[in-house]
C-alpha cells in the first residue's frame, strides 16, 4: 500500500485511534497531532486505507449519447480534437470544451489514444 509522503496518519496509527474510543477526540488529537475531525474519520472508519479522491463520475457537458455520437465523429471523419470540437460546438452541443472532448475520447468506452491519423490519397 502506498501512503501519501506528507500523511500524519498510518494504518497502524489508525487501528489505535479506532481502539481508543474512550479517550476524548481531543486528547487524541493532542496526541497524534492531528485535528480531532482526523481522529473522528478515523473511530468511524471501518478500513483504514485511504479512499480514493477521484470522482465516480467525471463532470461533462455531453449526455451519454452525445459522447457516443462524438465518438463515431472521430471514427468517421477521422479529425483532429480542434477540428472535431467545431463540429461538436456548432452541431451537438454549443458549451463543450476541448478538454470534455478528449476525455470523452480516451475513456474506455472511447477511442484508444493514436499517435497521428493520416488519410489515404
Amino acid at each position: 500500500m502506498v501512503i501519501h509522503p506528507q500523511a500524519r496518519t498510518t494504518p497502524k496509527l489508525r487501528a489505535e485511534i479506532k481502539a481508543q474510543r474512550d479517550r476524548k477526540q481531543v486528547d487524541l488529537a493532542k496526541q497524534y497531532n492531528v485535528t480531532p475531525q482526523t481522529i473522528r474519520k478515523w473511530q468511524n472508519r471501518d478500513e483504514f486505507t485511504d479512499k480514493s479522491h477521484r470522482p465516480h463520475r467525471l463532470q461533462t457537458k455531453l449526455s451519454e449519447h452525445q459522447e457516443m455520437l462524438v465518438v463515431e465523429l472521430r471514427k468517421l471523419l477521422l479529425l483532429p480534437l480542434d477540428d472535431l470540437l467545431v463540429i461538436v460546438r456548432e452541431f451537438i452541443h454549443p458549451e463543450a470544451t476541448r478538454s470534455g472532448i478528449h476525455r470523452t475520447l480516451t475513456s474506455p468506452w472511447g477511442l484508444p489514444p493514436q499517435r497521428a491519423v493520416t488519410r489515404r490519397k
